[in-house]
Formats: structure tokens, C-alpha cells, sequence
């Protein structure tokens, strides 16, 4: 099927990676997406490259030009969406700002991914992926993993540009969200997502706490012996069986032959004996045993590891191309599994290659644009009604998001089951709890269903359908309906049925052996749950992305995304291989501190700090630190001597001295610092709401800002199945709460708490 985005044109400015990741998300949804190169510029000759510019086309324009820039002009005129992820002022200077464009271009969605935000006093800081790790503190090793003997004082560097994909993630929903509410007004708006800002996403939970009780300091996963274990032949498993049921635990121990070990409560004693357990068969051995018993149990991989399973490539998660330089390409897929299979993306175009065909474009007459309605703007989704079905924190985050843009989200969770970070994930919902595989509970369902929108689950693929509420039944029943699904591995390939968890997505797909470091035991990566949130917004665009192709045609669409599409995207910088060179160059390991001495993490007299500078930088930089390097040496001896200038004064300090010669640079932020800044708290990114059981609470707010209809902070949570009267009354079914209260299929007393401790 040709993409739900086909029709939409995209001009895209971007550069590194926010920008040309944004964009190529829409490329492969269908969009037009012209991209625009400087000349010369160095990024198109970057592996890279490979995959942030496929499926565009470009043409090089020198933006300091006037003709070229009249070229820009024309392009932006004609384009139903602008991306750009410069520092704010730069676009504006150049004439293509929002403010310049809105009154020209009415139906214009125009998106900004900076480093700070305008109104941040950080505007103009050089915002390198390790200066908004500095800031956000992402750049700690996780509780549990690390090494032993570990100062935890000492950041970390890792090479996956969180921020940067979080912030094109983000910008992707709200791009679509703007779509849908221009395909009702006529006008477009401005779109904003900074790098700074977007980290908040990923945060999540980890920055949730009710304010009386302070936030708790970070808990490794431990229990029922979840952990990350060597096998006989050397590889290593990462084995998650959370849940208080332990139901995990016993189908493992029974497939393993050790039935006699399931009571065991004591989770160092049980430690131990998996340990020897596992040491007894091969990494691989213990996986297939792992898919075949139904746990969330992996084994770990390379990256190249990663590009080269079958699994991989039969899921979509890894495509491969051939790219007009490097030849056969292994690289990531689209982050979206639309339908029964979509038509492939193409391969890059090399810079300036269709400069002739867009002139000629732009010298025929302009196609008809939307015209402003008329109508009154509101939220991108008010009217529509979702039933979110899923558990944990990927799925619900998507509803969360799909809330804030003011859809009516009725959350659906199991009776007595553990709801995990329901004041965080569940905030704007109606939340009920309903056993939907049973017929008294499926009855209530299908009546939710005949008055939704969109439905969300993440159940194993296959058991929607095994219960009889799968996408088919869904689909006959209402066609036009947007179904989105999230699992672990994806909704096809042979490891689709398969359970697993963000440890599990990160471990087969290279990022935990990328956190390790080479020859090094496998680590979670960061310290916030990369997968779970991004795959949460990446489900989110999913069903923007199929919301606005049932307005567009009047059909609904089926979209899957994965926790392992989600970390293979996160890795797209450098997840390629081909016949020049493969993945594993990067800094990884808890050891990194930056990618050369100018993009790292030092320390100072009394803290440390990123320093981002470039080699254009390098004389003024050693010269204010007090030292010269001879021309032609190579930059290994700046790194000891940066160590010893830099130890000199106070991280602030040279924080300030480095920004007003323009370079960039930022102290290192811990969370709970972060949580309570002034300033955080004024842009409300971190926001406090008053819990009805245990008042005042504090949590990361919304990063997505929309200039004409923006997202909305939800209510806070009350205990998860409070609406339940009120939901079911709506869809008809009130006189017959008691009943199915009694037959087991609803809980409406003894509700489960929404903040815990």
C-alpha cells in the first residue's frame, strides 16, 4: 500500500541528527520530503547519511544566498511542513522563520527541534548531545549495573543521541497532530520540540515522586531473580520475570527442570542458583527456551548481531538497500509496521541530485493549498475516544499522549493486577478495571469498541486473538477503527510471540552490549527506559499517523511498533553495515567519556562538566586553558592536559568562561536537582498536581509545544477504576455493573493505589 502520509510535502532543513530523523520518519510514512543540503556539506558524507537522507530528495541551497534563499522560499511556500532543528534566531535571520512564513504560508506546519528553547536562557549554548545529557542527567550509569568498585559520581558517555531521537520522535506526533487538526481548520501552526525539553519524555517514572516523600532513590530490578546472567558458551541472557504473581518464574523453572525452586522467596539464594543454572547451556539454548516457555527472557547481541538476525530483517526492523555509494546496506526499517506490508522506502539520492526536477517543479504553477475554515481550533483529537488497553509503560504512554492532545481515553486494566506508574502514565484517562478474556468482560469491550476511534493493546501477538479480541474481530466489527499495537519484537518475524520488556529490547538488539563495552559484562543503557518511552511515542505516532488517514479516506489502518524498532532507531546514527564497515566504533562502555577531548565530560574542582567544542575551536580553547598545542599534533595530548587545566576552578565557572567564547558546555544536573530547578518548573516541564489520595505529587510534564492548539497536562489519577460506573452508564451498560462485579468481570471496591512508595 502506497504510505498514509502519500501527498504531504515536506521541506526539510535539518542537519545531524533531530531533524533528518524526523523527516525520514515521514518519508517513510509516504510524505514528499525534499531535503535541503548546504554546499559542501560534510554530513553527506557520513555513513549516516545513508539512512537519515532515504527517501528524500535534495538540492543544495547556500541559505546566505539570495537566489537560493528565493529557492528556499518557493520550496517553503509550496510545503505542507517545514523541519528545522538550528538554535532559535538562526532561521529568522535567514528569512525562514515561523513568523515570516505563517502570514505567506497559512497552512503551514512548521517544526523547530533546537537545543534549548527560546524563552531558555540557554537559547544560543551549542546544545552537542552531550551537553543536554549534562543537563538532564542523562549520563548515569543505571542502579544494578554497574561495574563493581563503581564511584557514582563519574559520568558516563554514550554514544546514542537520546535527546536528539526523542525530540524527532515527539515533533513526528506533533507534526501529524497538526495534519489532522489543519485538515479541520485549514491552518497550520508551529510545531516546537527541544532537545532539552524532549528528555523529559524519556525521564518518565524515574522523575515521578510525591513530593512529601522526596524521590526515592533509584532501585535496581532485582526481584525474582531478574538480572543479566553468563552462559556456558561465554554469551550472556537478559531474564526480566517481574510481577508479583510470579508466574514467570514458575513456567522458566519448570521448562529448565527445576520445578523444586519455584516457592523460593529468597532472591539472593535464587540469584545463585540461576547463575549456576545458566552456566550449564549456551546463551542461545537458554533464548529458544525462554520463547518456548512464554517469558521475557533474551539473549544478549551486537549490534551487528542485531543487523544480521532473521528476525530482525522478517520484522521490519532492518531493511537493507542499495545505497549509490556504500552498495548493499543493512540499516533500520520504518519505525511503523503499517498494515499487511507498505511499499519499501527507497535509497538516499546523493547531495544537489534533483536540484533540476524541483526547479522545474517550482517554475510550474502552485498546487491548491488548504484555505484557513474559519472554524474554532482546538486540540488536535478532542472528539475522539480511544480504548487503551495496554500495561506497563510503552503503551500507556501512548495513551497518555494521544489524552493530552485531547482525546477521551478510557484506560482498560485487569482486575487485582499491579499497575505499574499509574500516576505518571495514566494522568488525563478514565480508567476501569475489566477482564476482557471472558464473555461478560468482552461484552463490555466491543461496546467501548463500537464508540472508539482508536484502540491501543500490547499483548503478546497472538493473545488478542486467542482471547477472540484480536485486530480481524476488531476490524470486522468496526472498520473504520485505527488499531495500534505494541509488543516486544514486533507483530511479525519469528520471535513475534515472544514476551519481553525493555531489558529484553535492549539486550537483543545491541544496546546492552553497547553499554557494556567491549569484553565487558552486558548493561542496561542510561538511566531512564529509553525503549518503553520512546516506543510509547512512537505509538503515538502511529495513531496519528492512522487518524489522519481515516479523515484522508475514510478507512482505518492497522499499526504495529516494537520495543526492538524503538532501540533500533534510537541506534540509526550508526546501526548500518555494509561492505566498507559495520557498527561498534562508537564510545560505548561505562568507561566513555566523549568522542574525542573536545566532546567530553571533565572535572572540575567541585563537580563535572561536558565541554563541546570543535576543532574550529581548539586555539582559543587551549589558550584560555592555559596551554598550546603545536600545529600538526595529534589532539591525544589535549585530554591530560585539559584534566589539569580544568581541575582548576569550579565547573560553573568554566561553564560561563567556555559559552561566552561560544562554545558549548554544561554541568553536570542530577535528577532530583533537575526536578526542582526554578526554571524547569517555569517552563513546566516538571509539574506538580494534587493527588486526591496522597496529595501534592511531582512528574515531568509535556515536552510537545503547539502554537495555535497544544497539548494539556491530564488530571491527576485517581485509584485506576474509579470511572467505571461513569464509563459504563455512557456506553449503556450501568444497570449491569453489579452483575458483572459479581460474575468477577469488573472492580469497582478495594481499588488499587495510584502512587506507591
Amino acid at each position: 500500500m502506497a504510505g498514509p502520509l502519500q501527498g504531504i510535502r515536506v521541506v526539510d532543513f535539518g542537519h545531524h541528527v533531530a531533524g533528518p530523523l524526523l523527516a525520514v520518519m515521514l518519508a517513510d510514512q509516504g510524505a514528499d520530503v525534499v531535503h535541503v543540503d548546504a554546499p559542501g556539506n560534510r554530513d553527506a558524507d557520513r555513513t549516516a547519511d545513508a539512512f537519515f537522507n532515504r527517501g528524500k530528495r535534495r538540492i543544495s541551497l547556500d541559505l546566505t544566498d539570495p537566489g537560493d534563499r528565493e529557492v528556499a522560499h518557493r520550496l517553503a511556500a509550496r510545503a505542507d511542513v517545514l523541519v528545522e532543528n538550528f538554535r532559535p534566531g538562526v532561521m529568522t535571520r535567514l528569512g525562514l522563520g515561523w513568523e515570516q512564513l505563517r502570514k505567506a504560508v497559512p497552512g503551514l506546519v512548521y517544526v523547530s527541534l533546537p537545543g534549548f528553547a527560546p524563552d531558555d536562557p540557554r537559547a544560543g549554548v551549542r546544545a552537542w548531545e552531550g551537553v543536554v545529557d549534562a543537563a538532564t542527567g542523562n549520563c548515569r550509569l543505571r542502579a544494578g549495573e554497574a561495574p563493581d568498585g563503581w564511584d557514582g559520581s563519574v559520568p558516563t558517555y554514550s554514544a546514542v543521541p537520546v535527546a536528539s531521537n526523542f525530540a524527532a520522535f515527539l515533533g513526528a506526533v506533533g507534526v501529524v497532530a497538526a495534519l489532522v487538526e489543519r485538515h479541520r481548520s485549514g491552518s497550520g501552526q508551529h510545531v516546537s520540540v527541544p532537545l532539552f525539553d524532549a528528555m523529559f519524555e524519556a525521564i518518565g517514572d524515574a522523575g515521578a515522586y510525591v513530593t512529601a516523600w522526596g524521590m526515592a532513590p533509584p532501585r535496581p530490578i532485582r526481584s525474582n531473580g531478574s538480572g543479566t546472567y553468563l552462559c556456558a558458551d561465554g554469551g550472556h541472557v537478559q531474564f526480566n520475570p517481574i510481577g508479583a504473581t510470579r508466574r514467570f518464574v514458575a513456567w522458566f523453572l519448570r521448562a529448565a527442570d527445576r520445578p523444586e525452586w519455584i516457592d523460593e522467596t529468597d532472591d539472593d539464594l535464587l540469584r545463585k542458583r540461576l547463575t549456576a543454572l545458566f552456566a550449564t547451556r549456551t546463551a542461545q539454548e537458554w533464548e529458544d527456551l525462554g520463547h518456548a516457555a512464554g517469558v521475557p527472557l533474551a539473549r544478549v547481541r551486537t549490534p551487528e548481531e542485531w543487523l544480521e538476525s532473521a528476525h530482525a530483517r522478517a520484522s521490519g526492523a532492518v531493511t537493507r538497500l542499495d545505497d549509490p555509494r556504500l552498495g548493499p546496506t543493512l540499516m533500520p526499517g520504518a519505525v511503523l509496521h503499517v498494515g499487511d506490508g507498505q511499499d519499501p522506502v527507497g535509497p538516499r539520492h546523493l547531495p544537489d541530485e534533483d536540484r533540476d526536477g524541483i526547479l522545474r517543479e517550482l517554475a510550474a504553477p502552485a498546487p491548491d493549498r488548504p484555505a484557513p475554515t474559519g472554524e474554532p481550533r482546538r486540540r488536535p483529537l478532542e472528539g475522539l475516544r480511544v480504548v487503551d488497553l495496554t500495561q506497563i509503560l510503552a503503551g500507556p504512554t501512548a495513551g497518555r499522549i494521544l489524552a493530552e492532545l485531547g482525546a477521551d481515553v478510557v484506560k482498560v486494566n485487569a482486575p487485582g493486577r499491579t499497575i505499574f506508574a499509574h500516576g505518571v502514565v495514566n494522568r488525563g484517562k478514565r480508567t476501569v478495571l475489566l477482564d476482557v478474556r471472558d464473555q461478560p468482560g468482552q461484552d463490555v469491550f466491543w461496546s467501548l469498541v463500537d464508540d472508539a476511534d482508536v484502540v491501543l493493546q500490547n499483548f503478546p501477538p497472538g493473545t488478542a486473538e486467542r482471547y477472540g479480541i484480536g485486530h480481524e474481530r476488531v476490524n470486522a466489527r468496526k472498520p473504520d477503527v485505527v488499531h495500534v499495537a505494541v509488543s516486544c519484537y514486533g507483530g511479525i518475524g519469528p520471535w513475534a510471540p515472544g514476551r519481553g520488556y525493555e531489558t529484553q529490547g535492549q539486550a537483543v538488539t545491541g544496546l546492552m552490549a553497547r553499554a557494556g563495552g567491549p569484553g565487558r559484562q552486558p548493561a542496561v543503557l542510561g538511566p531512564y527506559n529509553l525503549l518503553d518511552y520512546g516506543t510509547g511515542v512512537l505509538a503515538a505516532f502511529g495513531a496519528v499517523v492512522g487518524i489522519y488517514h481515516r479523515l484522508v479516506t475514510g478507512e482505518g489502518l492497522r499499526l504495529r511498533t516494537s520495543l526492538a524498532q524503538a532501540s533500533t532507531y534510537h541506534q540509526a546514527a550508526f546501526l548500518l553495515k555494509h561492505a566498507r564497515g559495520a557498527p561498534g566504533r562508537e564510545p560505548a562502555g561505562p568507561g566513555a567519556r566523549g568522542h574525542t577531548p573536545l566532546q567530553r565530560f571533565y572535572r572540575a574542582s567541585d563537580r563535572w562538566f561536558f565541554l563541546g567544542a570543535t576543532l574550529a575551536d581548539l586555539y582559543r580553547l587551549t589558550e584560555v586553558a592555559g596551554f598550546t598545542v603545536p600545529r600538526g599534533r595529534s589532539l591525544d595530548v589535549l585530554q591530560p592536559r585539559f584534566d589539569a587545566a580544568f581541575a582548576t576552578r569550579t565547573a560553573r565557572e568554566w561553564v560561563d568562561v567556555l559559552r561566552a567564547m561560544g562554545i558549548g558546555a554544561h554541568e553536570v544536573v542530577d535528577l532530583a536537582e533537575l526536578m526542582t530547578d526554578p526554571l524547569v518548573r517555569e517552563r513546566g516541564l516538571s509539574v506538580t498536581q494534587v493527588s486526591a489520595e496522597v496529595g501534592e505529587v511531582t512528574m515531568p510534564g509535556i515536552a510537545l509545544s503547539m502554537s495555535a492548539t497544544g497539548p494539556r497536562i491530564g488530571a491527576p489519577v485517581a485509584p485506576a477504576g474509579t470511572d467505571a460506573v461513569e464509563v459504563l452508564d455512557r456506553i449503556g451498560l450501568g444497570a449491569a455493573v453489579p452483575d458483572l462485579e459479581a460474575r468477577g468481570a469488573l472492580q469497582t471496591a478495594g481499588l488499587p493505589h495510584g502512587w506507591r512508595r
